[in-house]
C-alpha cells in the first residue's frame, strides 16, 4: 500500500539519481579542471592596460575592447559547439575546449604585435568555452538535485578563479610580465586536458523523467511542477525562455559594475590602495564561496523565490554604491551584492537543471552560455558609455533598474496566481 509521501520518496530518488560512469569525484575533477584552466583567462585580462604598451598601444586604447573579445566569440561558438558536444560526445568537445585555451593561450603569450595578440583572443572565445562545455558533460551524466549541485559546484569553481588569479599573476608579475604568463599559464589548461582524458564518456541519451516526479513537483508549487508538467518530461519553452532571460539579465546587471570599481572607489575614499580595491571587488565572490551550499540547500525547492531575492538584494547592494562614501559601507553594499550574486547563481543552477531534463544538455547549456556572454558584453558597453557620460556612479544605477525590472518581473507573475489559491481556499465550490 503506498502512503501520501510515496510521490514524495519516489521524485527525492529521481531528484538524487547520478547516471552510470560518474560519481562524486569525477564531478569534483570537472569543477577543479575548470578552475585551473580558467586562471590565465580570468587572472589576465585586468592586465591588459599593462600588456598592450608592450606590444605598441603606449595608451593602451584597445584595453576595453579587447577585454570583451573572448567574450564575444566564446557567445558566438557556444551554441555550435554545444551541438557538436550532443552529436559527437560530450568528454570530447570538452577536451577540444581545454586544447582551444592551451593553444590560444600560447599564441598571445608570444605575440608580438597587437594584431597576433588580438587573433589569439578570438582563439580563445571561438575555440575555447570550457564552462559550457564542463557543465554539458555533467549535464548528460546528472540529472535534478544531483545536477544542480553540480552547476552550483562549478560555479564556485568560477568565483575562486575569479578571486584568487588576479592575485596569482600580480605576485608573479615582478619575475614575468603578465603578457608571458599567457604562455607560462597555457600549460594549466593541458594539465586540465590530460586528467580530463581519463574520465567516462557520459551516455548520449536522457531518458525523460518518470512521472513521480511531476506530482512531487505539483505539491509544492516550485518551477520544477512546470518543468515536467508536459508528456515528454521537458521543460514548457517558456519556462526556457524564462531562464534565458533572467541569465542575460542577472550577469548584465552585475557585470556592469566590475569595469570601473575601482575608479569609484579612488573617487569615493582617496588615497585607498591597490590591495583594499582588490578586496572590495572580490567581496561578493567569496560570499558565494562561502555561502553557496548552504544556500542551495534552502532553495532547491524554490528557486524562483531566491531569484527574485537575488535581484532585490542585487538592486539594493548597486544602488548603495552609488551613495556609498567609506570603507565601512563599501564593505556593506559589497556584501548586499555578493548575497544577490549567491542567491542569484544558485538558483540559476537549479532552474537549469529543472530545464536539463528530457533535453540535449550540450545545446542546452550552449545556449544559456550565449545568453550569459551576451548579457557581460552589453554590460560592458554600458558601463563605458554611461562612466563616459555621467562617470562612474552610472553603471551600477543602470544596473540597478535592471535588477529591479527583474525583480517585478520575476515575481509578480506569481501574484495573480497565489490570488487565486487564496480565493479558492476560502470559498469552496
Amino acid at each position: 500500500m503506498k502512503t501520501a509521501a510515496s510521490p514524495r520518496i519516489e521524485a527525492a530518488a529521481v531528484e538524487t539519481k547520478v547516471r552510470p560512469g560518474i560519481g562524486r569525484r569525477q564531478v569534483y575533477a570537472v569543477a577543479g579542471c575548470y578552475f585551473v584552466a580558467s586562471f590565465a583567462a580570468l587572472g589576465l585580462p585586468p592586465y591588459l592596460t599593462e600588456i598592450l604598451p608592450e606590444l605598441g598601444d603606449g595608451a593602451a586604447r584597445w584595453a576595453g575592447l579587447l577585454y570583451i573579445v573572448p567574450t564575444i566569440f566564446g557567445a558566438i561558438g557556444a551554441p555550435l559547439w554545444g551541438r557538436l558536444a550532443d552529436r559527437f560526445g560530450r568528454k570530447r568537445l570538452l577536451l577540444r575546449a581545454q586544447l582551444g585555451l592551451a593553444a590560444a593561450f600560447l599564441l598571445a603569450g608570444w605575440a608580438d604585435s597587437i594584431g597576433t595578440f588580438a587573433t589569439a583572443l578570438v582563439i580563445q572565445g571561438v575555440l575555447g568555452g570550457t564552462f559550457a562545455a564542463s557543465n554539458g558533460y555533467l549535464g548528460a551524466a546528472l540529472e535534478g538535485h544531483a545536477l544542480s549541485r553540480a552547476l552550483t559546484l562549478m560555479q564556485g569553481s568560477a568565483r575562486a578563479a575569479l578571486v584568487c588569479a588576479p592575485i596569482v599573476v600580480g605576485a608573479l608579475t615582478p619575475w614575468l610580465s603578465p603578457h608571458r604568463q599567457y604562455a607560462l599559464l597555457a600549460v594549466l589548461p593541458l594539465a586540465a586536458a590530460a586528467m580530463l582524458a581519463a574520465l567516462p564518456e557520459p551516455p548520449r541519451s536522457r531518458p525523460a523523467p518518470p512521472q513521480a516526479t511531476t506530482a512531487e513537483a505539483g505539491a509544492d508549487g516550485t518551477p520544477v511542477v512546470e518543468a515536467t508538467a508536459e508528456p515528454s518530461g521537458r521543460a514548457p519553452a517558456a519556462s526556457l525562455r524564462a531562464l534565458y532571460a533572467i541569465e542575460f539579465a542577472f550577469v548584465f546587471s552585475t557585470v556592469i559594475s566590475f569595469p570601473y570599481l575601482i575608479s569609484l572607489i579612488k573617487e569615493r575614499i582617496p588615497g585607498t590602495g591597490p590591495m583594499v580595491s582588490g578586496i572590495l571587488f572580490a567581496l561578493p565572490h567569496m560570499c558565494y564561496l562561502i555561502a553557496a551550499i548552504p544556500v542551495h540547500s534552502l532553495f532547491r525547492g524554490r528557486p524562483r523565490l531566491g531569484i527574485a531575492l537575488g535581484f532585490g538584494c542585487i538592486a539594493l547592494g548597486l544602488a548603495g554604491h552609488g551613495i556609498a562614501g567609506s570603507l565601512t559601507s563599501f564593505v556593506a553594499v559589497r556584501l548586499v551584492l555578493g548575497a544577490g550574486l549567491t542567491l542569484g547563481l544558485v538558483c540559476m543552477s537549479v532552474l537549469a537543471a529543472d530545464c536539463a531534463k528530457g533535453r540535449a544538455p550540450g545545446g542546452l547549456f550552449g545556449s544559456i552560455e550565449f545568453f550569459s556572454k551576451a548579457g557581460a558584453v552589453a554590460a560592458g558597453v554600458a558601463a563605458a558609455a554611461g562612466n563616459d557620460w555621467f562617470g562612474p556612479t552610472a553603471p551600477v544605477l543602470t544596473g540597478t533598474a535592471i535588477a529591479l525590472v527583474t525583480v517585478l518581473a520575476t515575481a509578480l507573475p506569481r501574484l495573480p496566481r497565489t490570488l487565486r489559491t487564496r480565493r479558492s481556499s476560502r470559498c469552496p465550490r
